[in-house]
């Protein structure tokens, strides 16, 4: 059986970093809002098997665009000078679209609904993508980690051993010493 082809999903970054409490906390450090929003939708995109790009405005900079691939399905793009997160996510969507690939663009920006839908993606408001990120950590939690309680006293071997083993046991580790 042929596997499904992957569906390619476009993050307007800061767009989704103020959708979310977490990271909107972190606002005092944008570099760090970066990191931990790279970091949460790397993860996520792993776990769903879809590819990621997540865009970041830099239009006032003189820089050219920078790209850095964060694993095999996920890409961090910082604008080049005088372009903007929507314009090259509108850009993007199209391409993709020519390539007959699934798109959704990950924005609650309304003005770029429009644009995406014309190129035959799906706009996926920000909150929602962040409680499809929140439902699949509590799944993977409850599904590998079960019902995971700590023992409320230590167990150790000597609880577990007749007198004369652990006497012997006692004697070998002074000899040692």
């Amino acid at each position: 059986m042929a596997e499904k082809e992957r569906e390619y999903f476009i993050i307007d970054g800061y767009n989704l970093i103020y959708a979310s409490k977490e990271l909107s906390g972190m606002l005092a450090d944008f570099a760090a809002a970066r990191d931990r929003l790279v970091h949460i939708v790397s993860e996520y995109g792993a776990y769903e098997k879809i590819d990621v790009t997540i865009v970041f405005d830099a239009p006032n900079t003189a820089e050219e665009e920078q790209q850095q691939e964060i694993g095999e399905h996920c890409r961090v793009v910082y604008t080049k000078a005088e372009e903007t997160a929507d314009s090259y996510i509108e850009r993007l969507a199209y391409e993709l679209a020519r390539k007959k690939k699934v798109v959704r663009v990950v924005s609650s920006d309304s003005a770029i609904e429009s644009v995406i839908l014309g190129a035959g993606g799906v706009r996926v408001p920000s909150r929602e993508f962040m409680n499809a990120i929140r439902r699949a950590k509590k799944h993977l939690r409850r599904e590998y980690l079960g019902n995971v309680t700590i023992p409320l006293a230590r167990h150790d071997v000597s609880t577990r051993l007749d007198e004369e083993t652990l006497s012997e046991l006692n004697r070998l580790r002074r000899e040692d010493l």
